[in-house]
């Protein structure tokens, strides 16, 4: 590469020495080289050192070297050739995005003499770039008594070259109803619209599918493709009218994010929902949208991210309103962002000497100041000065540089050492300004960042962990000395879902040591990518920062999760199916689980815990799958329940279980029958407590059969003594004497007797009706026949005829009418016995002795 300002022509090159002279003292020279984009690092670009009048070997020995500021370095000196080469990867459209020319400027400095030279390198296009969609996919609806000649406007495609290497033409897929023509717009890019030569009808194809197709004019060719989706709707005729057909607006840099800036508004002459317009961007480029936002229903357009005057100031979009048959209207949308005085001068010492002799002349170079100001205008013109009265003055230089130098003589001896204070200050309203601080003393440099032992560091943890565990510990090493060799170690900012690093890590500044500040769950996440960052304490302070993978180690802290069968939410039972003819290691179903661990802790097996039948169903180990284990028999019973138990691998293992129901049937009548008795329990110790029911409920029947089974033998009893005594005779003649007990000379009759009782003499007839419970075997004292309550007495008891004995037809037992003491007569015995039963208040049968001491009275 030749730079521009060499001229061949032999005859001038006495003048151009004498003009490179010139230029050289004045340090205003500029070089021009001219490279493709996308060049190999460390390729030639040009030779600097025969462009500047020097050596290659006397580069390093001026102190040659690059100087530029601002983004990242592209360029560097390769000072054994002489040449400049490519630092890195150089792309066009990411370094001049939109502009013809691409130049890119760097300054070249001579220590020696502190010159400065500008180096202008222009960077020329290849075919790097295929066109390309912003949307891969359209679709467009079109109304089936459309008119031909109708268009619809296409996406338009995108290519970053420029010149024939950008975009240059549009193709459409063959098809019978549409054709393709492309307009250009007063911006000079193609717009692709698609027309409709034929008419379409919605019965006979509903949809039709066509591909567009991009093409550049580079060689090779490249392209890019778009599917559009022509939908065919019915009867809207009208299309969207813009009130405008370009809206401008200007705004501020510094105006707040969601700000709405404009309204665009259509109309749509048709009713209903075919006048519904729907807004959106047709033409923007990757900046805009990632600043600017379209409301789709109200069509107002906001801010949706900071705007900066510095990186554009102009935005151009092209905005379309669309109604529900497709039909469409565009304007354009001109946004011009106004600069304020937001960015304050920049001030970077580019040459700094630490120290100075004492008797260094005036005029002695002491640092060499870069200072620049982002805004436009007046809010970027910069004043430099030095606060203070102190001996030394700012003298401007090359382009935006200013040479720091003394003014007078210094003396040590008056003052050891100085605080220099330059002040960068803009003509902005309000101006901001920059304070820049140099220190002349003699001390070490800060040139040395701190660098880690490894280049890249892993520490292993595991899941719930207690909090302020450590997990590791680095170092980093700086060799500078003092302060500029002290180490801080501190965590880059960096965040994970919902909070940032440092509240899960922290790190001691002095130790470098790792904490833990959250027990860690590894099923929320397994590893954790920070950056540990060391600063020294230099001035300015320099640091480094090392990668570093925190990995969570997985415990086993989940139940397995039965995933099928699921207990319905409605509380009914899912039954499984298996028929008698199943055969041994017929599948009935299949039990599925999962594990939210990992590893060893999700490996799960499966058992069968319990079952109604033993040995009739076999779980798989690892499958889950429940099988025969033998043929059904007839005997087996309809319901089968079985729980089946999950258990991972882990240390401890947890287990879940599940109760299945299994209906053993082989047809579906069989089943229906016995349906409403097959439920299946929600715990396994509802059997248990059923089988204690089970067990009470037979018990206490039990008992209460033992209880009348005893209460009939007593009844039996009873009747059979009756029997005994009504089969024993009439009277009480022949009854032995060791029945009866003397009372007051009177002997009675000790026997159970009955509730009635019927007396005969003679005629008449009396009834005697006992409302109280028998007595046996029991003498009742004389004093108790007047506690009782009265007898009640009817008209059928009577006295036999010859006096001598009771008569009672009817009662179970005879009751003695006659007594013989001292072989007395019985003259009067029944009125006596009615006058003694109507006296007694006793339901018991009085003493004989009582009735006849009453008869006697």
């Amino acid at each position: 590469m030749i730079p521009d300002r060499l001229n061949q022509d032999c005859k001038e090159l006495v003048l151009l020495g004498v003009l490179l002279g010139i230029l050289w003292e004045t340090g205003c020279a500029q070089i021009h080289y001219s490279v493709p984009e996308e060049l190999e690092k460390g390729s030639r670009v040009g030779n600097i050192a025969e462009d500047l009048g020097l050596e290659p070997q006397e580069l390093e020995e001026r102190g040659v070297r690059i100087v530029s500021r601002g983004r990242t370095q592209l360029f560097a000196l390769n000072l054994r050739s002489g040449s400049l080469i490519s630092a890195g990867r150089i792309d066009r459209e990411e370094l001049c995005m939109g502009v013809l020319k691409c130049q890119l400027n760097l300054e070249i400095l001579l220590e020696d003499k502190l010159k400065i030279y500008g180096v202008v390198v222009e960077v020329r296009d290849i075919n790097d770039n295929a066109p390309y969609f912003r949307e891969d996919e359209l679709e467009i609806k079109v109304s089936e008594n459309a008119a031909t000649g109708l268009r619809f406007p296409l996406p338009h495609a995108w290519d970053p070259d420029i010149g024939k290497n950008s975009l240059q033409s549009y193709g459409l897929s063959r098809n019978t109803h549409f054709s393709l023509d492309v307009q250009s717009g007063v911006d000079g890019n193609k717009y692709p619209e698609l027309v409709l030569e034929h008419a379409l009808d919605r019965e006979q194809k509903a949809v039709h599918h066509l591909v567009l197709t991009a093409s550049d004019g580079g060689d090779p060719v490249r392209t890019g493709t778009a599917r559009i989706h022509v939908v065919v709707v019915d009867v809207n005729d009208n299309a969207p009218v813009f009130a405008q057909s370009e809206y401008r607006v200007s705004v501020p840099e510094n105006v707040a994010v969601g700000t709405k800036l404009l309204l665009v508004s259509a109309t749509d002459p048709d009713e209903g929902a075919n006048a519904e317009v729907i807004y959106s961007f047709r033409y923007v480029d990757n900046k805009a949208a990632q600043v600017f936002k379209l409301d789709a229903n109200l069509g107002t357009v906001s801010t949706i991210g900071e705007l900066n005057h510095e990186e554009s100031g102009f935005y151009e979009m092209e905005v379309q309103a669309v109604d529900n048959a497709g039909y469409s209207a565009r304007a354009r949308v001109l946004i011009t962002v106004l600069d304020v005085n937001d960015n304050a001068p920049e001030v970077v010492v580019t040459s700094l000497s630490s120290s100075i002799l004492e008797n260094s002349p005036r005029g002695t170079l002491i640092a060499l100041l870069n200072v620049n100001d982002q805004d436009s205008g007046e809010n970027g013109q910069v004043i430099c000065f030095i606060r203070g009265n102190l001996p030394f003055k700012l003298e401007k230089s090359y382009g935006n540089y200013y040479s720091l130098v003394t003014d007078t003589l210094l003396d040590r001896e008056q003052v050891p050492s100085y605080n220099i204070t330059v002040t960068a200050s803009d003509r902005g309203s309000p101006p901001l300004s920059t304070e820049t601080h140099i220190s002349l003393k003699v001390a070490d440099t800060n040139d040395n960042p701190p660098t880690f032992s490894d280049a890249f560091y892993s520490a292993y943890i595991v899941e719930n962990n207690p909090r302020g565990a450590s997990i590791m510990s680095v170092t980093a090493y700086d060799p500078d000395y003092g302060d500029n060799a002290q180490v801080t170690y501190s965590l880059a900012e960096n965040t994970l879902p919902g909070s940032p690093i440092s509240s899960y890590i922290s790190i001691n500044s002095n130790t470098g040591v790792l904490y833990a500040l959250h027990s860690f769950d590894y099923e929320q996440f397994q590893d954790l990518h920070l950056q540990v960052m060391a600063h020294d304490s230099g001035d300015p302070t320099l640091s480094s920062n090392v990668s570093l993978s925190v990995f969570v180690l997985d415990q086993n802290d989940n139940v397995p999760e039965i995933l099928y069968p699921t207990t319905p939410s409605d509380g009914s039972t899912g039954v499984e199916l298996a028929p008698r003819s199943a055969e041994p290691g017929y599948l009935v179903t299949k039990v599925v689980a999962v594990d939210r661990d990992s590893g060893q802790n999700a490996w799960l097996s499966y058992r069968l815990l319990k079952a109604s039948e033993p040995g009739l169903f076999a779980v798989g180990l690892h499958t889950g799958e429940v099988r025969t284990a033998r043929a059904l028999l007839d005997r087996d019973a309809l319901k089968q329940s079985l729980v089946v138990a999950v258990q991972d691998h882990g240390q401890p293992p947890l287990s879940a279980t599940v109760t299945l129901t299994v209906a053993v049937a082989d047809s579906i009548p069989d089943v229906l029958a016995d349906l409403g008795s097959i439920r299946t329990p929600g715990d396994p110790d509802d059997s248990d407590l059923t089988l204690y029911l089970v067990v009470a409920v037979a018990a206490v029947s039990c008992v209460f059969l033992a209880f009348v089974i005893v209460l009939l033998a007593l009844r039996l009893r009873r009747w059979h003594a009756s029997r005994l005594l009504q089969a024993s005779g009439g009277g009480l003649v022949g009854v032995p004497a060791s029945h009866f007990v003397g009372v007051d000379g009177v002997r009675a009759f000790l026997q159970t007797y009955s509730h009635e009782v019927s007396l005969t003499a003679d005629s008449r007839e009396s009834h005697v009706i006992f409302p109280k419970p028998n007595y046996a075997d029991t003498l009742i004292s004389q004093e108790s026949c007047g506690k009782s309550e009265p007898l009640l007495l009817s008209g059928s008891s009577a006295f036999s005829k010859d006096n001598r004995s009771l008569i009672q037809p009817s009662a179970q037992v005879i009751v003695p009418g006659s007594w013989d003491p001292g072989n007395e007569p019985h003259m009067g015995l029944p009125a006596q016995l009615e006058a003694c039963f109507s006296l007694s208040h006793s339901p018991c049968l009085c003493s004989l002795s009582c009735c006849v001491s009453l008869s006697n009275k």
